[in-house]
């Protein structure tokens, strides 16, 4: 069954395409862009990890509790904590949210943030930290034997370049709560190999040049370890009734940065005729996603599907508007399968 997510405004939310203009914010309409996408039939909600946005960590928690059966999947970056520290609290929410926790581990940071955080590791040594961090949370998740309610006297042991641990594991409290899945994400050789080790999905963006080759390309690379590694796609979109009035939406965001904008303009950043590279311009975290009538957007997701994606992380702003247009509009006709009442029509 083909998973579908949606991205949580963590940085406020509104119609403008300048994010520090957006209205929207806080507890209560984070929980209403929620709501509506429980409501609307989507499979799961992702706090994404934003320098500048709220922590995808309490967003997360907020998330489970406000709902019933969706997935909630929390961005972070190893850098974030302790792989022990970050499994400690996935597992208070596996209990305390009915074990619908999952992580989306940001490998490839900005590199201002990074030294804002101080954190100067190259690029191989970000991969090498990144596949330990999972290496320990893992370990730590399953060794028994440690004290009632702590940490020590379990029987995981590692001793690595940047995580030591001596007897850790958690308690009892951990037998029958699952470890998060695990998403990673990058086109680079290093990305594909670590999800192809560690993974459970690996998220590709729009601009990759040939969906079917990379699918194939990661479970190739996921076989030679004896593992299953599903496939993924962020992406936004801009999907309406017919595609001017989805291409007028765009050109009336763009003309907010570029007043002087025509059709064109925002025409030639397609090549061919849906995809629309610009929408980290129109106030989006990802560059490259689709823009059309609910039809062509829904037909450009079904070939993503036959290329082998199973899992797709959808954007779109106002949240609670566009999230309502995906549920009702859009998903039964990319996944009418699954979407569609018996005996329907899509």
């Amino acid at each position: 069954m083909t998973r579908f997510l949606w991205e949580l405004p963590t940085r406020g939310d509104g119609r403008r395409a300048d994010p520090n203009q957006w209205q929207r914010a806080g507890f209560a309409h984070l929980h209403q862009v929620i709501d509506a996408a429980e409501l609307s039939g989507l499979d799961g909600v992702v706090a994404a990890y934003d320098p500048h946005g709220e922590e995808s960590w309490i967003v997360a928690g907020g998330a489970l509790r406000h709902t019933r059966r969706a997935r909630v999947t929390v961005e972070f970056t190893p850098s974030f904590a302790t792989p022990v520290y970050a499994a400690k609290m996935s597992l208070t929410l596996q209990r305390l949210g009915a074990d619908r926790l999952d992580w989306l581990v940001r490998v490839d940071t900005d590199p201002e943030d990074d030294r804002q955080r101080g954190d100067r590791l190259g690029t191989a040594e970000r991969y090498e930290r990144a596949a330990e961090f999972l290496t320990v949370a893992r370990g730590v998740w399953s060794g028994r034997g440690a004290s009632p309610g702590g940490f020590d006297g379990g029987e995981f042991d590692h001793d690595g370049a940047y995580f030591h641990v001596r007897s850790g594991g958690f308690d009892e409290a951990a037998d029958g709560h699952p470890f998060p899945v695990v998403h990673l994400s990058g086109a680079s050789p290093e990305a594909i190999a670590l999800s192809a080790a560690h993974g459970d999905v690996h998220l590709f963006s729009a601009s990759t040049a040939d969906p079917a080759s990379a699918v194939r390309a990661l479970h190739t690379a996921a076989a030679r370890h004896g593992r299953t590694v599903r496939a993924g796609l962020v992406l936004p979109i801009i999907a309406r009734e017919d595609e001017h009035e989805a291409w007028a939406r765009v050109l009336r965001l763009w003309r907010e940065i570029h007043p002087a904008a025509t059709e064109r303009d925002i025409r030639s950043r397609t090549p061919d005729g849906t995809t629309f590279d610009g929408f980290d311009r129109i106030g989006y975290r990802t560059p490259v996603g689709l823009v059309g009538s609910y039809r062509q957007v829904a037909d450009r997701l079904a070939g993503y599907e036959r290329a082998g994606i199973t899992t797709f992380v959808l954007s779109g702003h106002p949240g609670i508007e566009e999230i309502h247009r995906a549920g009702e509009h859009l998903l039964h006709l990319a996944d009418p399968a699954s979407r569609t009442p018996t005996g329907a029509k899509a």
